[in-house]
């Protein structure tokens, strides 16, 4: 199936150490293989998946990438500058609900 024109968005709410960041990261590579639009918004505890490259990767090859702002704040996680990632809160995900095809939360 041709994903060229169809928007992914995924939803990572819990912590690096959680097997949902190797999930995430496995169902992102696979959308982006395939030519899909890829929407990922970090919350919560996935907030703290900034560190990993995978994550960062996945910017590199055209994904879009969304952090929660709030999140960031209540974890002590600095906001950095960077053209690679966008700093944003609930109304921006929803967004991302109402404008993919499909979206997957892995909470």
């Amino acid at each position: 199936m041709d994903l060229a024109r169809k928007k992914f968005g995924v939803l990572l709410s819990t912590g690096p150490d959680h097997p949902n960041l190797g999930t995430a990261v496995g169902l992102a590579q696979a959308a982006l293989d395939r030519g899909a639009g890829l929407y990922l918004y970090l919350i919560d505890d996935g907030v703290r998946a900034l560190d990993d490259p995978r994550i960062r990767g996945l910017a590199g090859r055209g994904a879009k990438l969304f952090v929660c702002a709030y999140g960031c704040q209540k974890r002590r996680i600095p906001l950095e500058d960077s053209a690679d990632l966008t700093y944003c809160g609930l109304v921006v995900l929803t967004d991302i609900i109402n404008g993919t095809d499909r979206f997957v939360a892995l909470n």
